[in-house]
């Protein structure tokens, strides 16, 4: 089973995501915030983190820039998930850190479809 750590501050996003994850298979952690899943990062193993950019505490674009500058943490795909779909934000994710992009409102199939492309990369 895939370990997958869920950054979102949005109860009711957090909730649906979580509970489709796990019934696809994925051992879900979550976090509420930025500093939140940087501590949870830094404290277990994970396979993959799904990180939403818009966070309290520490968004999630500087959430990714401490998670790759971090050796604990640098190896960890990320997928970075935002509402703000706007031009240069998949760019610009990308250069924070993030190894993927996808928006909201989230599209479970093609979130799923992101998520294994990368766990496959890592593995080959």
């Amino acid at each position: 089973m895939r370990k997958l750590l869920l950054v979102e501050d949005n109860d009711m996003n957090r909730d649906m995501l979580s509970r489709r994850l796990s019934r696809r298979g994925y051992d879900v952690s979550i976090a509420v915030d930025g500093r939140d899943g940087l501590d949870r990062a830094r404290a277990e193993p994970f396979d993959v983190i799904v990180l939403d950019m818009s966070l309290p505490e520490l968004d999630g674009w500087q959430a990714a820039r401490l998670l790759k500058a971090d050796p604990a943490t640098a190896h960890i795909p990320i997928v970075a998930l935002t509402a703000h779909a706007m031009a240069g934000d998949r760019e610009k994710a990308l250069e924070a850190g993030c190894d993927e992009y996808d928006t909201k409102p989230v599209d479970l199939d093609r979130l799923i479809e992101k998520i294994e492309a990368i766990l496959i990369r890592e593995n080959n």
